[in-house]
């Protein structure tokens, strides 16, 4: 229990003892602040959980018909049954069923399947062979001989790594006028950041390809002995896809201006942080070029809070119908 003292007590201590209760309180604080950022960090956590099993228990069911037979009626005798198929399919004469359980039906067994899902990958041949003397040893001199290799094949799989590129680039001056020039070398995918292609694709597949959450890409990123906060990462994401992405949608905006039919549709979508009410709908407007073109599709999206017809025109507004 922590010792309390009063204002009169304390203007009797000596400096040396006032100085140690300062520097008690200041590690008392430094621990208690780590164990409340520990804490904060576990709770954030807890309330990702309950918000994911409240949306899978409590959420709007978002099924539909994926297929045009999926709703289908029982016909007899030329007439469609809606409603008394039971009473049309009956037939009291048959024999009750022994058993209820279904029948294993055993599944033919597709050769080469194995070879099919290893064809694609490279091989590396590790070779085991005797040496002459442990044959000799064997069989005696000159009593053996070699039969075709047994071929037993294993998957390699290699973790991932980190590792750092170290950039050494020359510079170099003229001892006449002295003006400088640097060799030829990549620039930095940003400017004033450690973030490579190759890191940046990783997050990008984990965060937008595999749905991982940045806390847990980061807390990955730890086991490989890489620490990146995910504030950094997320920054990188939003600075990549203004600066790279974004040209390539305005590239492709003008490229869909090419073709001669254009698609759209606006899909509704709940947001919850644009400074409205949780839950307040918004549109997600889609145009894609046609299925005339399978070798150059174009799908780009265009988030707006309304679906209002302004909208479209603006991003259309460019293109016109070729006779």
């Amino acid at each position: 229990m922590a010792v309390k003292f009063t204002e009169e007590q304390l203007n009797t201590f000596d400096k040396s003892i006032l100085i140690k209760l300062l520097v008690d309180q200041q590690e008392q604080v430094e621990t208690l602040t780590k164990e409340l950022h520990d804490v904060n960090e576990k709770l954030q956590i807890i309330m990702e959980q309950l918000v994911l099993s409240n949306k899978k228990r409590f959420g709007t069911s978002s099924e539909k018909m994926e297929m045009a037979n999926q709703i289908c009626f029982y016909e007899k005798d030329g007439k469609i049954c809606f409603f008394n198929e039971s009473e049309a399919v009956c037939d009291f004469g048959i024999d009750e069923p022994d058993d209820l359980e279904p029948k294993p039906t055993k599944k033919k067994k597709h050769s080469g399947k194995k070879e099919e899902d290893i064809s694609g990958l490279p091989v590396n041949v590790i070779n085991h062979y005797m040496s002459d003397e442990e044959l000799t040893a064997e069989f005696g001199e000159n009593g053996w001989k070699q039969l075709p290799d047994m071929i037993a094949k294993r998957y390699h799989f290699t973790p991932a790594k980190v590792e750092v590129d170290e950039h050494h680039v020359g510079v170099y001056a003229s001892k006449t006028d002295g003006h400088m020039v640097k060799a030829e070398h990549p620039k930095a995918l940003l400017h004033g950041s450690l973030v490579s292609p190759s890191l940046a694709a990783a997050i990008m597949n984990g965060k937008y390809v595999n749905a991982v959450p940045l806390y847990r890409l980061e807390q990955e990123f730890i086991r490989y002995g890489l620490s990146i906060p995910r504030k950094n990462m997320a920054n990188w994401m939003i600075r990549l896809g203004e600066e790279y992405l974004g040209v390539l949608y305005d590239y492709l905006h003008q490229k869909l201006y090419d073709y001669h039919v254009i698609q759209a549709d606006e899909t509704p979508v709940l947001v919850n942080r644009d400074g409205r009410p949780a839950g307040s709908k918004s549109y997600m407007w889609v145009y894609r070029s046609g299925h005339m073109y399978e070798d150059r599709q174009i799908v780009l999206y265009d988030y707006h809070e309304t679906r209002n017809s302004s909208h479209p025109r603006e991003f259309l507004k460019d293109y016109t119908v070729s006779v």
